[in-house]
């Protein structure tokens, strides 16, 4: 089993789940109960995968996190688990060497790997800010058109939101207001679909390719909340054009982002898509993915991350 302890990710107090990391705080309820279930379930496949490969007789790469080492709740867990790669502590030792900081933004020191005598590789070194301006004006520097907006100038709908990773706290408000430090603006997305619910596309990447698409669906006035009432995945190509999945490749490239999930909307209004944040720690499978999708998708998911960064 994994080398951790729930205490010292989690605060329980009043019935409420306090996330240390990240300050998120969620409801001791049903729910919660039942998501912890799916959960485990998943968790006990992923432990499976790893003992199968081992047993099989494939080589295990051998990877390692810095600073932080990933709980199994972040994908990239179950996924490490399903390739076969063995997590161990010494970096100078490692096939795989992986950034894994919730930060925002963080300045990463790579170990010295010079007496290495074998070839290493490394993975989110060079991704060093995920605040929401950035991705904004990464994104208009690859689409060419823009996501964020002068929030003074602007007349209309805009998305106020934290420039924190994972904040979650995002809301519509009328411009033109003054800025506030440590928000960021953009345009408000229309991306809506049939029954009063919005779509998001999270897409999967590896080594900047995209993978996989959670497809999730939330009620239209929770549309920022990270609560989905249907979620299924697809191919990327069944959602996005050719030149739609080259753009998201071009802005993994551009942010620097070997592994990670981007968030993509698709505008209802002129059939455009918008990339409006990028996570290079997401958790997940989400939550309400049926558990055979679930072990489907990590397994594409485990195949590409083997064929990209294994040795």
């Amino acid at each position: 089993m994994a080398n951790w302890l729930w205490t010292s990710d989690f605060i329980v107090e009043d019935n409420i789940v306090l996330v240390k990391k990240t300050g998120h705080r969620l409801a001791l309820d049903l729910k919660l109960w039942h998501d912890i279930f799916t959960w485990f379930c998943f968790f006990t496949a992923a432990n499976m995968w790893r003992i199968s490969r081992r047993l099989s007789g494939h080589r295990q790469p051998t990877i390692a996190f810095l600073p932080d080492r990933p709980r199994p709740w972040y994908l990239i867990w179950p996924v490490m688990q399903c390739a076969g790669a063995k997590q161990i502590e010494n970096a100078g030792e490692a096939d795989i060497v992986m950034q894994f900081d919730d930060s925002t933004t963080c300045t990463p020191q790579l170990p010295d790997l010079s007496k290495r005598t074998r070839k290493v590789r490394t993975v989110n070194f060079n991704c060093r800010d995920v605040s929401k301006s950035h991705i904004s004006a990464a994104f208009e520097r690859v689409a060419g058109y823009a996501l964020a907006v002068d929030p003074t100038k602007y007349d209309g709908p805009i998305v106020d939101k934290s420039e924190i990773n994972a904040a979650h706290d995002g809301r519509i408000i009328q411009g033109p207001i003054e800025r506030v430090s440590g928000r960021s603006y953009q345009k408000l997305i229309d991306n809506s679909v049939e029954g009063g619910l919005v779509e998001d596309l999270r897409t999967c990447t590896v080594n900047g390719q995209a993978v996989i698409v959670f497809r999730k669906r939330r009620p239209l006035g929770r549309r920022f909340a990270n609560e989905n009432v249907s979620v299924d995945w697809v191919r990327p190509e069944d959602v996005f054009t050719p030149a739609e999945i080259d753009l998201i490749r071009r802005f993994c490239s551009e942010i620097k982002l070997d592994w990670g999930g981007v968030d993509v909307l698709r505008n209802s209004q002129d059939g455009r898509i918008y990339i409006v944040d990028a996570n290079k720690t997401d958790m997940g499978p989400p939550m309400a993915l049926p558990l055979g999708q679930k072990l489907r998708a990590t397994r594409l998911l485990a195949r590409a991350f083997g064929t990209a960064f294994a040795p």
